[in-house]
């Protein structure tokens, strides 16, 4: 990935895109889908056609100080555009969003893919800073990076952690959310419930959580990053056939100096087995209330999604403003926008016009 260049305030000094391919915008221009006039248009544009992996480059990475963070992100699009954030999940980084944003911008949107805490770029500001990893942290790391960039309300995509994030920002902040895009639906818990044992075949699928409530789980995750990760991506994604560049791309950002402990203390502290810190308290306390999401939803789930997730029929009352559910065919898996990248930017678009 290129360098950055950061002005006073942490901006980058030169606007950065995701690189996307000539013949894509082209297409796109041809459908009209070219400025923000066309990405509030009353009927939501189809989004053209994209092989996953047409690209390989996220550009260079803008930085900026938000909360406790300094976050490395790529941004695509226009600076005034209508702001969708995209955010990804374990053990993956922002190239899962890397067909899906030239597409997003094309649409006329600007597109934001911060790196979560602990994942490539993205720093803490102090040492003295506890490398927390619970849901409700990361939610506020997004809404942070939000004000930082000076962006009052956003349309709000993820899957996995940033399935649950976006879920939580929609939950607690509906104001700052347009509406969202969430992979395997809604995804919000708590400590409380996290006690109930689930049967023993879904408990099986969770034995990574279980190996890392373990001092040899975090020696052995830290020993094995890139391993690890490819196991998960294999299994949660049986039938995806990503080659080494693909995974190796991502994998650079499990190298950060936090990533273990971020995720160690996130599957610990589900399972009660780590605090929080308490200024989280509050936060968690609504949403072990499993509170409703208002906000403008679509769900989706891959019809070949390996990991562990809940069945669409058990969560879709948790939606109580315009929903709905799309369920995505041909093979595709828990890493959802990087396997099947037309269906969830066109899932963007039409959950922020529709």
């Amino acid at each position: 990935m290129g360098s950055s260049t950061r002005t006073r305030n942490g901006v980058d000094l030169h606007r950065r895109r995701f690189v996307g391919t000539a013949a894509m915008i082209a297409a796109a221009a041809e459908l009209g889908m070219i400025g923000r006039a066309k990405a509030q248009s009353a009927k939501p544009a189809a989004v053209p056609a994209i092989a996953p992996g047409t690209n390989t480059s996220v550009g260079s990475l803008r930085r900026i100080d938000a909360g406790a963070l300094s976050v490395g992100y790529a941004e695509a699009g226009p600076a005034d555009g209508p702001a969708v954030l995209l955010l990804h999940g374990w053990p993956y980084d922002i190239y899962s969003y890397v067909d899906v944003a030239p597409l997003l911008a094309a649409s006329g949107y600007r597109v934001i893919v911060p790196y979560l805490r602990g994942y490539g770029t993205t720093r803490f500001l102090s040492s003295e800073t506890a490398r927390n990893g619970q849901p409700a942290a990361l939610a506020a790391d997004a809404i942070a990076l939000m004000d930082a960039l000076k962006i009052q309300h956003a349309t709000i995509g993820g899957y996995d952690w940033g399935g649950r994030s976006a879920c939580i920002v929609a939950a607690l902040w509906p104001e700052r959310c347009k509406g969202i895009v969430a992979v395997s639906g809604y995804l919000i818990g708590s400590q409380a419930a996290n006690r109930n044992p689930l049967p023993p075949k879904a408990e099986q699928a969770w034995w990574y959580q279980y190996y890392f409530a373990t001092e040899r789980g975090r020696a052995g995750y830290d020993q094995n990053r890139r391993d690890f990760a490819r196991l998960i991506w294999q299994t949660a994604s049986p039938q995806w056939k990503f080659d080494d560049a693909t995974f190796l791309r991502s994998a650079a950002a499990f190298d950060n100096p936090d990533h273990v402990a971020i995720v160690i203390h996130n599957y610990r502290w589900r399972l009660g087995l780590a605090e929080g810190e308490a200024q989280y308290d509050d936060l968690e306390q609504k949403l072990a209330a499993a509170p409703v999401i208002t906000v403008p939803t679509i769900t989706m789930e891959g019809d070949a999604n390996g990991a562990p997730h809940p069945e669409p029929a058990s969560y879709a009352k948790k939606f109580s403003g315009k929903y709905e559910h799309r369920t995505i065919a041909g093979g595709v898996g828990h890493n959802l926008p990087q396997e099947a990248p037309q269906a969830f930017a066109q899932a963007i678009l039409d959950v922020d016009q529709g």
